[in-house]
């Protein structure tokens, strides 16, 4: 039933058979929770052997590194031959440290502002400010960062292919202010876009009014595939060092959603004047990493083609919840005219664009029947969401039970928020 062809009276008369599905959906008393995208306890377990790992007396590295003692600040080389090859940086360029790329992207960003990164020594908190841009709709935890450092944010709109390229290069060419750019490549938060090979070249390549201008390469779901094809993007290391901007780029990932979400390992991979810059801070706050993480991490996974069989492993607990939200949508709000979602190959969200105005109604009348969304506005910086009109779905985390109720209940919200602006404002019950 397509909502947006019904006469004022068929919209009325359907509010409120709605209303009344509504309130017995309160009366149920749900509690259900899709609001950030955390692996299940079922994918978590697919890590169990880690608990055991490495053993009494087997402690060493394969260097011969005693991993319960201080140092190797670039983490364990067998480790970084695993992830070197699938974040697309040499084994001598990549850093594992920590266990959370956020945690190394505010390491970063903290030092470049107070600091300044390789190519101007100049710290990018003092002068006229700093600004990074931000493609949206994007990851919040990104913009967090910018907004606690007071970087001014620049939302840019993505399309099939990455950002709006024409933007960024008339944005990066024109303000010096411009240090930046957030850049989620692959299946990339929340709308599952992949980079393609002209949009990664273009970053590579492009003329920059700031000499210190970074990519900020998070490159968190770079095995998170949920079809049989493996897709990849362009390497934006290799492409810049040859475009004679090598030390543009820095690249993210980590195994947080491969093996323990809170017990994982961090890389950071760049330029070797990159590299220096940032092992040079960390030295002053620490003297190595969790190399016994770092070695239990390396054994269980042991090859890249181990992560990817590991990575199968999970692509069978998640795709059944991502087939289900499809089908639950396509079913029974495909032919409503008030929304459109993505049907993403990788990552962990689904996006949902509904009509102007009415994604922060959804998520409150969702909220008011026990069933928690990431806040409306959460995908762009400040919180704002221009149009408010994306809701992002992170259906990875509850049981596939939960989920379907979750669903259900999701699928009534968007009619009601969308009847009551086709009508022209909500009622209040």
């Amino acid at each position: 039933m397509n909502l947006t062809r019904l006469s004022t009276s068929e919209l009325t008369r359907y509010r409120d058979d709605l209303y009344g599905e509504y309130e017995a959906l309160q009366a149920r008393g749900l509690v259900l929770d899709l609001t950030r995208g955390k692996p299940s306890a079922e994918q978590l377990d697919l890590a169990a052997p880690l608990l055991e790992l490495p053993g009494a007396g087997k402690h060493l590295a394969g260097d011969g590194t005693d991993t319960r003692n201080y140092g190797g600040l670039r983490g364990l080389v067998e480790l970084r031959e695993i992830f070197g090859e699938l974040l697309q940086v040499p084994v001598e360029q990549l850093v594992a440290f920590g266990n959370s790329s956020l945690e190394l992207m505010h390491e970063c960003l903290v030092h470049a502002v107070l600091f300044g990164v390789p190519g101007l020594a100049r710290p990018w908190g003092l002068g006229t400010g700093t600004a990074f841009l931000c493609p949206v709709p994007g990851y919040d935890r990104h913009f967090a960062l910018c907004e606690k450092l007071g970087i001014e944010m620049i939302p840019v709109p993505m399309n099939a292919t990455g950002p709006d390229m024409d933007e960024v290069q008339r944005l990066v060419a024109a303000d010096a202010r411009v240090k930046g750019i957030w850049c989620v490549p692959k299946y990339s938060n929340p709308s599952g876009i992949r980079y393609s090979e002209e949009t990664v070249g273009r970053l590579a390549r492009m003329r920059t009014a700031a000499a210190d201008f970074r990519i900020f390469w998070d490159n968190a779901y770079a095995v998170h595939h949920l079809t049989e094809g493996r897709h990849e993007v362009a390497d934006i290391l290799r492409l810049a060092t040859a475009a004679g901007h090598a030390d543009r780029p820095f690249v993210f990932g980590s195994t947080s959603k491969i093996t323990f979400a809170g017990g994982g390992v961090a890389f950071y991979g760049a330029s070797p004047a990159n590299v220096d810059w940032l092992i040079g801070h960390l030295a002053k706050r620490t003297v190595g990493p969790d190399k016994v993480n770092q070695l239990r991490h390396a054994r269980f996974l042991q090859t890249a083609a181990g992560v990817h069989a590991h990575m199968d492993r999970h692509r069978a607990l998640l795709k059944p919840k991502f087939d289900l939200v499809q089908r639950a949508l396509a079913s029974r709000l495909g032919d409503s005219g008030v929304v459109t979602w993505t049907v993403p190959e990788g990552g962990y969200f689904v996006t949902l664009d509904v009509l102007d105005g009415c994604a922060g109604r959804v998520v409150e009348l969702a909220a008011g029947a026990g069933i928690a969304l990431t806040a409306a506005g959460a995908p762009f910086p400040y919180g704002k969401d221009p149009e408010d009109r994306v809701i992002r779905l992170a259906p990875t985390y509850p049981p596939l039970s939960e989920l379907g109720e979750a669903l259900d209940g999701l699928v009534m919200c968007i009619k009601l928020a969308a009847i009551e602006r086709l009508l022209g404002a909500p009622v209040t019950r």
